[in-house]
């Protein structure tokens, strides 16, 4: 049976359920998004098929809008081998080019390696579009205590970019980045733990923005990949400062397990979690994958408004079903600050 809009609304309100059809098109297959809006369109880059690009111009109905990789990089192949595509894109915008991190590994292993394409433009229709592929950003091997995927950048108060990342094992880390080179600066103390969780709890896919004086960290909590048996739900800290600590609404810090409950699984909806948050001048999405257990585990595409409670905390809305009001906002906005992975997915 095909779903039509105003069938799908009609059924929300008779079941009185999540809006699980509320984005419609090609949102079926969409994991670990990430998301940008440029001159009206919105941009969702996810795992798979070479980092597969979505478009819409009204986060409700979405098309295929090709994808950033024809092939694994040559030097990736090398690092990881077996290693079967790029994973958890992050897509953000400084120092006049768009920057996409990705991650290389393969299942339940810590040798992992995030990679580094840039681009001037995101319209494949302009004559400038071209992916560049700078390499190798940052690794782990088996040895280590973390694991080196689930990039994602988020710009300081004075336009620093730092990436945060992390699966499993040690738990969520930060590192400055150089912004004209778009790797590790050479000039910073390295990578600093941001949040962990004691065993066996499972931690990953930290995102960060800066809000007012705050910065928030998102990161999933449990387990992803389980199609419509995954526990996945997103969970939040903050902290005055872009490298923490950073502590949840009861003031327990993230490296102690600590994070407060911004969406968890209900009804059919299983397993939400990877987030990336788009913030635009006057308003704030989250956006993340699920598991549709309507349709047998299917990951898809959620996009949910996120207001802010009176202490400043995030307050995620049910998924949008209908397009937000035209706005006069800026032409560029981005997740900069994007997504995941158990022990190596």
């Amino acid at each position: 049976m095909r779903f039509v809009p105003a069938l799908c609304f009609a059924l929300i309100a008779l079941l009185s359920i999540s809006p699980v059809c509320a984005q419609l098109g090609a949102v079926a297959g969409v994991h670990d998004p990430a998301i940008a809006r440029v001159n009206g369109n919105y941009y969702v880059f996810s795992t798979g098929g070479g980092v597969q690009i979505r478009k819409s111009r009204d986060l409700i109905t979405w098309e295929r809008a090709g994808r950033v990789f024809e092939q694994l990089p040559e030097w990736a192949m090398k690092e990881v081998p077996g290693a079967r595509g790029p994973w958890a894109p992050d897509v953000s915008f400084f120092n006049g080019r768009w920057h996409l991190y990705y991650s290389v590994s393969t299942y339940g292993s810590r040798r992992s390696c995030i990679g580094l394409a840039t681009n001037v433009t995101l319209d494949p229709a302009d004559a400038k579009y071209r992916w560049v592929d700078h390499g190798m950003v940052l690794e782990t091997r088996q040895t280590d205590d973390w694991n080196a995927i689930d990039a994602n950048v988020v710009l300081d108060e004075s336009g620093t970019p730092w990436l945060s990342l992390g699966s499993f094992w040690g738990g969520l880390k930060i590192v400055r980045l150089d912004a004209s080179t778009g790797m590790p600066s050479k000039a910073d103390g390295g990578l600093r733990p941001i949040a962990r969780r004691p065993k066996p709890g499972a931690i990953e896919a930290p995102f960060i923005i800066r809000r007012g004086e705050f910065y928030y960290l998102f990161a999933s909590f449990d387990y992803c990949c389980k199609r419509a048996e995954s526990t996945y739900n997103i969970r939040v800290g903050r902290s005055r400062a872009v490298v923490g600590p950073y502590v949840d609404r009861d003031g327990k810090p993230m490296l102690e397990g600590g994070g407060t409950m911004v969406v968890q699984g209900a009804g059919t909806i299983r397993g939400p979690g990877h987030n990336a948050v788009l913030q635009e001048p006057d308003r704030d999405w989250l956006v993340h994958h699920f598991y549709d257990a309507a349709d047998a585990g299917r990951p898809k595409l959620q996009v949910r408004p996120m207001t802010w409670d009176e202490a400043g905390w995030p307050v995620a809305g049910e998924p949008v079903a209908k397009p937000p009001p035209t706005t006069a906002a800026a032409t560029t906005t981005t997740a900069t600050s994007t997504t995941t992975t158990q022990p190596g997915r």
